[in-house]
């Protein structure tokens, strides 16, 4: 049992150490790094090493078919060391093999043993157990580099190519893994070309063919190597003759300052301005340190500096021109940060001058506007600012509306820039949107009031198409919308109303002012159609070289005023006939009456007989009869005169009191036999005016004969005189009871009386005559009831009487 035990331990050991020679065998053969050997191996060698290979395999396939066979103890023994010679020798050749073009390698097998092969990884690699130590060999940086691909390599499998630098060169690390085993393999690479070798041969040829001027200097600061453009811009013909003769391009004052810079252990960088092949010409210098002295190079500008000058002078102008611009301008750059802004711009968002010249970024102008109320309100203010800032990575212009707070609105173009940054445009609309609106409200009021004006309107533009109608002009002439709706011609138009206005040269008339170019005046026309209506029409030019036409229908004025013309000629005619038969009637009526008054006096008289009471009652009733109807006769004819416009005033100087005293003794019987007493209130000295003495005794008479018919008996009549500067009051006051003040002035209208205390009252033709004289006198007559009582009849004679022939109306 012990010795059984034993050899199947042992046969359990050759086993694994077989499939790990077999695992390790398939696993060099599958690398580059063994494919690569191989074929560098001659045909004899390499049929050499697939032998020897091949016996391993058969050899291992041998001991494990005898030991699962359990053959006799000493035989596998035998075989199996004979097997584990063959193999070390294998392993020993395809080390060899494998470091045969490497720097070498490491193997780990199941037992996780690192094995190492190639001289250098044996000499720079550290073992300790199973652990190894590759920064001797590497270098600490690589070896670092190494560590996490090489620990995952152990851990997991996963292979790896990495190329780090060695002191040798460059070495590629492959990592691969195999059959439970895991090998790490080092492959020479060549090494690069130096950076001082390159330079070196690089810059000799570079310095010979630069087209700008480079020069060396030596130690002393001399010139010991120049370029071909250095000879050439100092007008030298070879590089060594402008080395030999020390031609300097730049100026003393340049050169001291390169050496200074080099003193201080920089590069010297400055722009200087030289001539060179006649021409002025500026040069960008850049000379540093060498060792051996001192290396430059001098850069043409010139070009550059003009463009730059002429852009600068271009830029100014352009700021000149923004800072007068309306529109507010601001620029930013790439950065975000103000480059420019107009006096708009700073005066739109009331911003501080101090605060933009520090060249704030976008978002700090933006809150400071947030804080001042000036830019729209948002609910997520980050989010608009982050959206507004889009515009610089935008492609075309980006159009926005601002709505700020306080009302105002701003239209915002944001432009990218092609060197990067974003221009901003705003335009304050809100005087605009405005006066659009306005303008719209104004344009809807007009057009609801043409639709309520009873006047046809219709206005044609300067092309004569109709532009603008209302709803009582398509009415008028029985038009629909729809013949209207696409602006017709004032041709069109007026053939669409021929029908009711026929072949009138109204229409003619209007086309000629709305088709006028020059001298256009305004039309008015009176239109009657056919169908019996009256148009009064007009045709008004307008500022703009349209033309406004309007019809307003009047044939109900028409109709009313050609009734009133007939009834006014009417009414003249039978005015006419009045005053003739008046006239005529009232001759012949004073003719039998003067022979009646006549009769009467003569019957009264002492030389015709006696009479008795009774008789003389009579004739005095007769007497005063035909007294009153003598005055009547007079009062219509002086009516009919006033009427006629044929009264006319005999103008003289009067005295106040003759005139006065005459009108008391015409009236004196009439006062006796009313019982009333007259009193003359005039002084002295009131003078004289001129009147008409007939008419003023008239109009006084008048006056005076209603004051007695409504005093009572015993009472007073009161007549007065006063002289103002610039006219001659008479005045008549009764004492009878008064006169109301609405009554007043209808008593001056012909046949109104008012009724008398003694009898019925007269026909009311005496007020009325006092006024048509009072105003051929110019003057004016009133009544108002008295302080005291009674009624105060005030006559105004002017001082300067004017040369009045006829009456009021």
């Amino acid at each position: 049992m012990g010795l059984h035990s034993m050899m199947g331990r042992k046969a359990d050991r050759d086993r694994r150490a077989v499939r790990r020679l077999g695992a390790t065998t398939a696993l060099l053969v599958s690398t580059p790094a063994s494919a690569a050997s191989f074929e560098s191996l001659g045909t004899q060698d390499g049929l050499l090493v697939a032998v020897a290979l091949g016996a391993c395999a058969a050899a291992a396939a041998t001991g494990i078919a005898y030991i699962v066979r359990n053959r006799a103890l000493r035989e596998a023994e035998r075989r199996t060391a004979r097997l584990l010679a063959a193999a070390r020798a294998d392993l020993h050749a395809v080390k060899a093999l494998v470091a045969g073009d490497a720097d070498g390698g490491i193997i780990w097998t199941a037992e996780e043993t690192p094995h190492l092969f190639g001289s250098a990884i044996a000499r720079g690699v550290r073992v300790e157990g199973q652990e190894i130590d590759v920064s001797p060999w590497l270098g600490t940086a690589a070896a670092a580099a190494l560590a996490t691909p090489l620990a995952r390599l152990r851990s997991t499998g996963e292979g790896f190519v990495l190329t780090v630098p060695a002191a040798s060169g460059r070495l590629r690390l492959e990592g691969r893994a195999a059959a439970g085993s895991r090998v790490l393999a080092a492959r020479a690479l060549p090494a690069e070309p130096s950076n001082a070798s390159v330079a070196a041969v690089g810059g000799a040829a570079l310095f010979a063919a630069a087209p700008w001027p480079a020069w060396v200097r030596d130690a002393a600061g001399d010139l010991a190597a120049v370029n071909p453009a250095f000879a050439a811009a100092v007008a030298a013909k070879s590089p060594d003759e402008a080395v030999t003769r020390g031609l300097e391009l730049l100026d003393q004052t340049t050169r001291d300052a390169g050496v200074l810079a080099r003193r201080g252990g920089g590069a010297f960088r400055g722009r200087t301005r030289v001539v060179s092949g006649g021409q002025r010409r500026v040069l960008d210098v850049f000379e540093i340190r060498m060792s051996t002295g001192a290396a430059g190079l001098a850069v043409d500008v010139t070009a550059e500096d003009g463009l730059r000058r002429e852009i600068e002078r271009t830029v100014a102008a352009h700021r000149r021109t923004l800072d007068q611009l309306a529109t507010a301008v601001v620029m930013f750059g790439p950065d975000e940060r103000l480059m420019f802004h107009n006096a708009a711009y700073e005066a739109l968002f009331a911003l501080d001058a101090a605060f933009l010249d520090a060249r704030p970024t976008e978002s700090e102008i933006l809150e400071h506007l947030r804080t001042q109320r000036r830019v729209p309100e948002q609910a997520d203010f980050r989010a608009w600012r982050e959206h507004l800032r889009e515009a610089y990575r935008a492609v075309e212009p980006v159009h926005d509306w601002w709505h700020l707070p306080g009302g105002q609105m701003l239209r915002m173009v944001a432009t990218p820039n092609a060197e990067g940054g974003v221009t901003y445009l705003f335009e304050d609309v809100s005087e605009r949107m405005a006066l659009e609106s306005r303008y719209n409200t104004l344009i809807r009021i007009q057009g609801e009031t043409l639709d309520g004006l009873a006047e046809a309107v219709a206005v044609f533009g300067s092309d004569g198409r109709l532009r603008l109608y209302n709803q009582a002009f398509l009415a008028l002439w029985s038009l629909g919308s729809q013949a209207l709706g696409e602006k017709p011609h004032i041709d069109a138009v007026a053939a669409m109303c021929r029908p009711l206005h026929g072949e009138t040269r109204a229409w003619a008339r209007i086309r000629s002012v709305v088709t006028a170019l020059d001298h256009r005046r305004g039309e008015t026309l009176r239109l009657e159609r056919a169908d019996g209506r009256v148009l009064d029409g007009a045709a008004q030019p307008l500022p703009d070289g349209g033309t406004m036409v309007t019809f307003r229908d009047i044939t109900d004025s028409v109709k009313v005023e050609r009734a009133l013309v007939e009834r006014n000629e009417a009414l003249e005619a039978a005015d006419a006939l009045k005053n003739a038969f008046v006239g005529h009637v009232s001759y012949h009526l004073r003719t039998p009456l003067n022979t009646l008054i006549g009769y009467a006096h003569m019957l009264a008289e002492p030389g015709i007989g006696p009479l008795t009471a009774r008789q003389q009652e009579f004739l005095s009733h007769v007497r005063q009869s035909s007294d009153t109807l003598r005055a009547l006769i007079d009062d219509i004819l002086d009516l009919a005169t006033i009427d006629a416009g044929a009264m006319g005033l005999d103008l003289r100087e009067l005295d106040v009191g003759e005139t006065l005293a005459a009108v008391a003794d015409a009236v004196r019987d009439l006062l006796a036999e009313a019982g009333v007493r007259l009193v003359i209130a005039a002084p002295g000295d009131v003078g004289r005016f001129v009147a008409d003495g007939r008419r003023v005794r008239q109009i006084l008479f008048n006056l005076i004969s209603n004051a007695v018919a409504v005093s009572p008996k015993g009472g007073a009549v009161t007549i007065s005189a006063q002289r103002r500067p610039d006219a001659l009051v008479l005045t008549v006051q009764d004492e009878g009871p008064g006169i109301a003040s609405d009554v007043a002035e209808t008593l001056f209208q012909r046949f109104e009386a008012r009724p008398s205390p003694r009898g019925r009252a007269g026909v009311g033709l005496g007020l009325s005559i006092v006024r048509s004289f009072m105003e051929l006198h110019g003057g004016s007559v009133s009544l108002a009831s008295a302080e005291g009582g009674g009624t105060l009849a005030v006559c105004v004679f002017p001082l300067d009487v004017p040369s009045r022939r006829e009456a009021a109306a």
